[in-house]
């Protein structure tokens, strides 16, 4: 059974999801959760070699913030008695997720299948597609119930 489950999150409805499925999973098995979302930097988010021309370090303290916030709901959502722990990573999605793995000892990835934004997914590709290559542990990837959307 999975004693250290990563979860990655990016408060999407399907990664609302995945973290109910990487409780369950840490609770039958009475392991440990790690919470990780990853901020992306202002390298990432040149596209086509144009880039936002903007104050990089003040938006990039607000997308600080604001993930730290996702990350502590996320947290406050998992019930009294299992251990969890959360990381900001930043960069590439898919690239710090795998980089967490394999420097984290983590036996599982739970993850949901689409993230917060097709347009995102079509640009930097999709982590959900991109992280089952390159990790070294079994993948879980959540998908919404029908009724979910």
């Amino acid at each position: 059974m999975f004693q250290d489950i990563l979860v990655a999150t990016d408060g999407s409805q399907h990664a609302e999801r995945a973290l109910e499925e990487a409780i369950d999973l840490a609770r039958l098995a009475n392991g440990a959760l790690t919470i990780i979302t990853v901020v992306p930097t202002p390298a990432t988010w040149a596209m086509g070699g144009f880039a936002l021309a903007a104050d990089y370090s003040t938006i990039q303290d607000d997308l600080d913030r604001a993930y730290r916030e996702m990350l502590q709901d996320q947290k406050a959502k998992v019930p009294e008695g299992v251990q969890v722990e959360t990381k900001l990573l930043e960069g590439r999605a898919a690239s710090a997720i795998v980089r967490e793995v394999k420097t984290g000892g983590h036996d599982l990835v739970v993850m949901g299948s689409r993230g917060r934004g097709e347009i995102r997914s079509l640009v930097l590709g999709s982590v959900s597609q991109e992280v089952p290559s390159s990790s070294p542990v079994p993948l879980l990837v959540v998908h919404l119930r029908d009724s979910e959307g």
